[in-house]
């Protein structure tokens, strides 16, 4: 079938079932929104900046486990989508950035909004294409598809000269993917995990280490039946929070940085690491030489580059999360005894017992963490959860009662500030039937204000809750600890009226300062069903504690701060 390269990005948008797309439109990509405009088998929403466009197909793929879809110009339109890809690339998200590009002819000769978009986004993507002849076209749509979504998920970007998308060529959509060079393994090689499971057999002190893999791979069901199996404790990572349920009584805890007491003891003493896709992050080892002197390793991941980068590993499994426990499980069947690990269990609990989590809550002032616990006590498992980057974040992790996999959305690896408002906005349209809250500060929330218009004009209800401490918070609490008080270019006094702000924009807006008005306007934003800014006055000075000090080790963490 003969038609335009612009046809064909969105015959292939269409074949690969895309729902929904974000961008923002500009002249070197304008014959592709001309075609959009034409089409009715997918929506498309207008953000109002490409960072925001990106953000939103990165939250609507996290919440949905589909690959989201972004839309781009060339230049400057391509530039402001960086450190989406960026964001979306260090947590592995299977995203299609698809930009346009001045025409072929005028490549090289610094055109008017020419920029070398597959230079720059060569390290902060999975893969990228620059098309130079429309008969590949179609075959790039669909490998981009592939290759976002398979193996270890990634951003994938097509950059698209503006005389391609005009020209008129074949379109037969490819029905398969044969790359030779990418054959991602899935199985796990199942002498090795055999091995692993006589370690887990043999082991005393073992210890489930779940990362961001797990939610990626859908493996939820599988590492509860897992733990129930074998009765080993479990920590997540920031990226993995839900995966155990936090009422489960093998969860222990977040561990890391910010992670809690009983969670970090006990991956400093456990003696066998079962890591199931996690990547060994700084924020979560601390200081290497002194990360889990006693333990073996095992370590599965689809990524093989993954594997011992960072630590030793006795035990590397290459293979899919899901289909590599499945088979753990059926080798551990009937092995472990449900009371060998009692002692272990016990140990941890104690520690749970001795420092938890906790903050000094005051009637007189919100404390943030209130604030998040009434939030999981009134919507709770109804939620999806995304977070901007900073104290509000750690917060989140620590005292939302996340149960499931996919409800909590957060910029874990780029830590990007601006990531949550937009991030809400996809997954609130991938979820249609899920409250989405956005936890942010009063920082991160002005980076990426403007989506206030989208949300409005889109009727996309989603609710801001500003934790408002006047300071860029863990900026202010590395120099409360480490700066000696000197806060330099952290306090954000001078603010906008957000009430007024969220009205002008088509929304609503809150002020509160109590813990009844906090109630009263939460219950009121989920009844109006409005996109909304909730301004919530919490403690200036409250600090994210526990906190590992940054290079420290791990089990040396503050668990207090002594003015």
């Amino acid at each position: 079938m003969k038609m335009s390269g612009a046809q064909m990005v969105c015959e292939a948008l269409i074949a690969e079932g895309v729902k929904t797309v974000f961008g923002y439109p500009g002249g070197a990509i304008m014959n592709v929104y001309d075609e959009i405009y034409k089409q009715k088998s997918f929506e498309h929403i207008l953000t109002r900046h490409e960072q925001a466009a990106v953000h939103a197909a990165d939250g609507y793929a996290r919440a949905t486990g589909e690959v989201g879809v972004a839309m781009v110009t060339s230049g400057p339109g391509f530039t402001n989508a960086v450190t989406g890809l960026a964001t979306a690339y260090m947590d592995s998200i299977p995203l299609i950035v698809i930009s346009g590009q001045v025409p072929l002819s005028l490549i090289g000769t610094d055109a008017f909004q020419e920029i070398d978009a597959v230079g720059i986004s060569r390290p902060c993507t999975k893969h990228n294409y620059l098309v130079d002849d429309i008969a590949n076209l179609p075959r790039i749509l669909k490998e981009a598809f592939f290759i976002a979504k398979s193996g270890r998920p990634g951003p994938v970007l097509i950059d698209i000269p503006k005389d391609i998308t005009a020209e008129i060529g074949d379109f037969v959509y490819p029905k398969e993917v044969n790359i030779p060079t990418y054959k991602p393994s899935y199985k796990g090689n199942d002498r090795q995990i055999k091995k692993a499971a006589e370690a887990i057999i043999a082991a005393k002190k073992p210890l489930l280490y779940l990362g961001g893999g797990v939610v990626l791979s859908n493996a939820g069901d599988e590492i509860r039946k897992l733990a129930q199996l074998t009765q080993i404790p479990a920590v997540e990572t920031l990226m993995a929070r839900g995966v155990m349920g936090d009422t489960n009584p093998l969860f222990i805890g977040m561990l890391g940085m910010h992670g809690s007491y009983a969670s970090n003891m006990a991956m400093s003493e456990t003696d066998l690491i079962i890591s199931l896709g996690a990547r060994f992050d700084d924020r979560v080892t601390g200081k290497l030489s002194e990360f889990a002197r006693y333990a073996d390793i095992i370590h599965v991941d689809i990524d093989p580059a993954n594997i011992g980068k960072l630590v030793d590993v006795d035990y590397p499994i290459v293979g899919d999360i899901n289909k590599v426990v499945a088979k753990l499980i059926n080798f551990l069947q009937g092995e472990v005894k449900p009371d060998r690990y009692q002692a272990w269990r016990e140990m941890l609990a104690r520690y749970n017992e001795l420092h938890p989590l906790s903050y000094q809550d005051s009637d007189d002032i919100l404390k943030p963490q209130w604030v998040i616990e009434r939030i999981g006590k009134l919507v709770g498992e109804d939620a999806i959860i995304t977070s901007d980057v900073g104290q509000h974040q750690m917060w989140a992790a620590q005292f939302y009662p996340f149960d499931r996999p996919r409800q909590w959305i957060n910029s874990g690896g780029l830590g990007t500030m601006g990531f949550g408002f937009p991030a809400a906005l996809g997954a609130k349209r991938g979820c249609p039937d899920k409250v989405v809250i956005n936890i942010t500060g009063d920082g991160s929330i002005l980076m990426n204000i403007q989506e206030l218009v989208t949300a409005s004009e889109y009727k996309i209800p989603v609710i801001n809750v500003i934790l408002n401490n006047h300071y860029l918070g863990m900026v202010r609490q590395w120099q409360t600890f480490f700066y000696d008080k000197r806060y330099s270019e952290t306090d954000l006094s001078h603010q906008p009226d957000f009430v007024a702000l969220a009205k002008a924009c088509g929304g609503i807006g809150y002020n509160v300062t109590t813990k009844a008005e906090f109630d009263e306007a939460l219950k009121d934003a989920m009844e109006k069903n409005q996109v909304c800014l909730m301004n919530v006055a919490v403690s200036r000075l409250e600090n994210v504690l526990p906190m590992v000090p940054s290079g420290g080790a791990l089990y040396n963490m503050l668990l207090e701060y002594k003015d």
